[in-house]
């Protein structure tokens, strides 16, 4: 007796056991690629916003230097991921008013400087390594703060500077050399502004930097002001602390080359005094005023601190901080 289970099967009076090639048909569905751990595939990142440049062949970099989007079109994955610069606003320095006994005005802080690193292509000026921002399609505002006003009178921090989860404190302005504590101190910010210095008020205090605290560091501290003014933080090293009649320096900024090419941004500003100003921090801080003359003010979007106004026989301002800047980078092939 035939085995029943090694007979054919039949279908409306047809034999199934005529077999029909397969190779190369479609079944009604696309055969899609998966991650790791069977998530969507990994997408590169397409982008509007701002000034857009390639560098090092297959990154993009969005620079803005005023407010704007940054719109996320595309991008999946383990390719969504964005480095960025976030530099907030610089201070003014702190004013100078016509006294025997005026010292000058404190340098400004400069604006709160934050970048990732990448953990790769870039070293980050402050020594630690931040991974990369991850990023979804949507659009991200942008916002870049302006310096603070200098000018007679004034004492004006900057203003902060965001993107995505990231913000940037503005500096911190310097101190008055015309009245006793708080006006003569260094106020605090990103970086913190320098302390002024007036004989019957004492000397100024310096600014605390990096605040609100963040890791790593956004900025650094003023210096103190007593035989002139203390200079403006920056964003690696604080400002010079005044033991002498000659206004002190801004601290140093930071060099990144995020946009291909390093660039040293967020110095602070110089303090003024009788001896002569205190220069500006390398990333674009201001120099202090010379007697009898206002403080200089930093370029835009270098973040930098504003001079201190000159001691001297007459009111002399403060100059203003530099606007902030933000800049992302990603690969984009």
């Amino acid at each position: 007796m035939r085995d029943k289970l090694n007979q054919p099967l039949t279908v409306e009076g047809k034999s199934s056991n005529k077999k029909k090639s397969t190779r190369g048909k479609s079944f009604g569905y696309q055969v899609l690629g998966f991650g790791a751990g069977g998530g969507p595939p990994a997408a590169f990142i397409v982008a509007t916003g701002g000034t857009i440049t390639t560098v090092d062949t297959n990154y993009k970099v969005h620079t803005f230097t005023g407010n704007g989007t940054f719109e996320v079109q595309a991008g999946s994955g383990a390719l969504a991921v964005v480095d960025y610069m976030v530099l907030a606003g610089g201070a003014s320095g702190g004013e100078s008013i016509n006294h025997p006994l005026a010292k000058g005005g404190g340098g400004g802080g400069a604006g709160g400087f934050r970048e990732t690193t990448g953990c790769g292509y870039t070293s980050s000026p402050l020594g630690a390594c931040v991974a990369a921002l991850p990023v979804v399609i949507q659009s991200y505002p942008i916002v870049v703060g302006g310096g603070g006003p200098g000018g007679d009178n004034t004492r004006n921090n900057g203003s902060p500077s965001s993107f995505s989860s990231i913000t940037s404190t503005g500096g911190g302005s310097g101190g008055n050399d015309n009245a006793p504590a708080p006006v003569n101190n260094g106020k605090p910010g990103g970086s913190g502004g320098g302390g002024g210095n007036i004989a019957f008020g004492g000397p100024g205090a310096d600014g605390a930097g990096n605040t609100p605290p963040v890791s790593p560091p956004q900025g650094t501290p003023g210096g103190y002001g007593s035989g002139a003014a203390g200079g403006g933080g920056g964003a690696t090293t604080q400002g010079g602390d005044s033991v002498n009649p000659t206004g002190k320096p801004g601290g140093n900024g930071a060099t990144t080359n995020i946009n291909g090419s390093p660039v040293a941004r967020a110095g602070g500003g110089g303090g003024g005094g009788p001896g002569g100003p205190g220069p500006g921090g390398p990333g674009g801080g201001a120099a202090g005023g010379s007697p009898n003359s206002p403080g200089s003010s930093a370029s835009s979007n270098t973040g930098g601190g504003g001079g201190g106004g000159g001691a001297g026989n007459s009111d002399v301002g403060s100059g203003a901080g530099g606007s902030g800047l933000v800049i992302i980078r990603y690969k984009f092939q």
